[in-house]
Formats: structure tokens, C-alpha cells, sequence
């Protein structure tokens, strides 16, 4: 496995990274815990050994999951974990509505109060029961609680031998300014933000002065929910309560544009090496200035072998930008998806119920 110094800090990640959410239960239909915390462990002994997780990957059960899995390797693992999303707190502005996997119906706040991290933490270092979290990144924005507020929290808390290093998440470059200056001597260690071939947004501001300013960034959704493993083709029907029915990228024409780019510029390129069509997109994601380390979201392993095996791939500089140049003029309709559907809350309560009971 290929590795990355994290910015400024004294943290190496893996270029590939474990990611939780599926882990979690929530959207996806359940999970099988046992075989979460096997896939876990085996992803650590892979050498994919940075886990992100969050609070709200099913409201504290990845954290949970997280924590067993690595009671007797915790050492070999760097822990990243997040604050700024509470469903628990009716303060803050509403983020989205959801349901959790016993039917209640939630509301996502985005609140970064001091007092509110600072409970988190202690939440999140007693639900993976570690004495240490290496990455604290705040989720969201929080467009009520100043950027300073929240960033004097999270210095006494590493102050306190809490957390080692401070991150954010989805922060544009005045949003990371700000929070650089109110850490101070301390560095800014990260902003995750979402990139993919499909989603490279982030090439025109953040990424560029992420680089200039030494803070690294971990890229989510690199596979865009599954759309650039290359098995998801135009004539797939999603049911309404999958939040892949919603997703511009998910409209059967793009999708029908996306996998066309990918059979003709990326399979060559994995069958040359012996590899899938997911692994090359994660290298070409990883082989990016300015990316740290890939999230590639995981709960089977089959699935985290099959990621970690991307970790030991080099693209040669010509496939990578033959992967670029196939993505450059796809035409997308990226428009908004449509409303939401009357009674999704209510289906979607009834999946996770019969999905959890099974």
C-alpha cells in the first residue's frame, strides 16, 4: 500500500482509506455487523489502515463497529472521525430529514457550537473506546456558529490529548482561510470534499490552494455511489426509497454516457493490469495533486481486498490522462433531481425495519 504525509502534520494515511457509512446500517438497508468488523480487521491487516467514520454513519453504531474491530490493533490504525452533525440536539439549521433504522423520523442540524463538539468527542472516544482520536473533522459548515468557535473547541480538546489533528469537511477556500488562521500555529490537517471523474469541482479552488497551504484532502464518493465500478449500465431501476433514484449522476442517460467512458478508456487500461475497472478509478483518483487518500466505502471483504488491492496501483502518466480526457466533455444533465416523493420517510422506515429484522 502506498502511502501519504497527511498536510503539515505528523500523520501518514495509506492512499486508499476505509470508509464507514455503509458500515453504519443507515440508507443502505442494514448491515451484517459480524461481517463488518471481519471486513475491518482485514482491511487493517491489508494495510489499509486510516478508517474514517462519523457520529452519524447510523447515529454511533459505525463508531460502535469501529471500536471492536480494533480493540487489539488499535496502534496500527489511524482513527478520523467527525463533529458537526447532530440529530439529537434541536439547535442548528436543518441539514436534511431522515429516518433511522427503527423507523423514527430524524432531523439532520448543522451545529459546530463549542459545547456541542466538545460533547461529541467525548461521545465518540467512549463509543470506539480509545483514549485518542488521530483526525477530528467537522462534517459541515455551520452557517450559524463562527468558524473560530468552532476551531478554539477542537485546540483545547487537542490541547487536552483528545485528538491529534484537526480537519474540516465540504469547507470552501474562505471557509478553510478562516479556519487556518483560528488554529493558529497549529495546522489545518485536511478538508474531505467530494471528487470524482464525475465530480471535479474541487480541481478549481480548494485543491489548488490545498496544495499551496500544505493541508491535505481525502476525496468521498470516489466511485460516485457505485456509478464508476462499471456494473451499473441505463437499464437498472432504482426504487424510490434508494437515494441513487434522486441523484443527477443516476439519470439513465448519464448513466448510459458514464459507462460508455468507462469500457472505452478504463477497462483497457484494468485488463492491462489485471485489474477492475473500481481499482483503476481509484488510483486514477489517488494520482490527483493535491489528493492525500481515497475513501473507498467498504463492508464486505471481498469489497475492502478489493480496495486495498487499488492502493498498490500506478497508473503510467499517459493512462491517467487518457481516464481524464474520456470524463472531460460527457455532457452530464446535472440538473436538480426531482422533489422528494410523498411517503418516502414511511418506505423507507419499512425497509430498514424489514432489513434489520432479517
Amino acid at each position: 500500500m502506498q502511502h501519504a504525509k497527511l498536510g503539515r502534520t505528523a500523520i501518514e494515511l495509506p492512499i486508499v482509506s476505509l470508509g464507514t457509512w455503509a458500515i453504519g446500517g443507515w440508507y443502505w438497508g442494514g448491515s451484517d455487523d459480524a461481517e463488518s468488523i471481519r471486513a475491518i480487521r482485514e482491511a487493517i491487516d491489508l494495510g489499509t489502515t486510516a478508517i474514517d467514520t462519523a457520529p452519524v454513519y447510523g447515529f454511533g453504531h459505525a463508531e460502535k463497529i469501529v471500536g471492536k474491530a480494533i480493540e487489539d490493533r488499535r496502534a496500527k490504525v489511524v482513527l478520523m472521525t467527525k463533529v458537526g452533525l447532530r440529530w439529537d440536539d434541536p439547535r442548528g439549521d436543518v441539514f436534511f430529514e431522515t429516518v433511522d433504522a427503527h423507523g423514527r423520523e430524524l432531523r439532520l442540524r448543522k451545529n459546530s457550537r463549542p459545547e456541542s463538539v466538545r460533547l461529541e468527542v467525548e461521545r465518540s472516544l467512549e463509543r470506539m473506546k480509545v483514549d485518542e482520536i488521530d483526525l477530528v473533522q467537522v462534517h459541515w459548515p455551520d452557517p450559524v456558529t463562527p468558524i473560530a468557535d468552532t476551531m478554539g473547541a477542537l485546540l483545547e480538546l487537542r490541547t487536552q490529548g483528545k485528538l491529534r489533528a484537526i480537519g474540516v469537511c465540504n469547507y470552501d477556500v474562505p471557509q478553510m482561510e478562516a479556519a487556518s488562521q483560528a488554529l493558529g500555529d497549529v495546522p489545518l490537517a485536511s478538508n474531505q470534499v467530494k471528487y470524482s471523474l464525475v465530480a471535479r469541482r474541487a480541481e478549481h479552488d480548494v485543491l489548488p490552494w490545498a496544495r499551496e497551504h500544505g493541508v491535505g484532502v481525502l476525496a468521498y464518493s470516489p466511485l460516485e455511489q457505485g456509478l464508476l465500478g462499471g456494473k451499473i449500465d441505463e437499464k437498472r431501476r432504482f426504487p424510490d426509497d434508494d437515494g441513487r433514484a434522486k441523484r443527477p449522476t443516476f439519470k439513465p442517460e448519464n448513466r448510459a454516457k458514464v459507462r460508455a467512458a468507462l469500457l472505452r478508456a478504463v477497462e483497457p487500461i484494468a485488463k492491462r493490469h489485471g485489474r477492475t475497472i473500481a481499482q483503476v478509478v481509484f488510483a486514477w483518483t489517488a494520482a490527483q495533486p493535491g489528493i492525500t487518500s481515497v475513501l473507498a466505502g467498504a463492508r464486505t471483504v471481498e469489497q475492502v481486498r478489493e480496495n486495498a488491492a487499488a492502493g498498490e496501483l500506478a497508473l503510467a502518466p499517459e493512462e491517467i490522462a487518457a481516464v481524464a480526457a474520456a470524463f472531460l466533455d460527457l455532457g452530464l444533465d446535472l440538473t436538480p433531481p426531482v422533489p422528494r416523493t410523498p411517503g418516502l420517510a414511511e418506505r423507507l422506515a419499512s425497509r430498514l425495519r424489514r432489513a434489520f429484522r432479517s
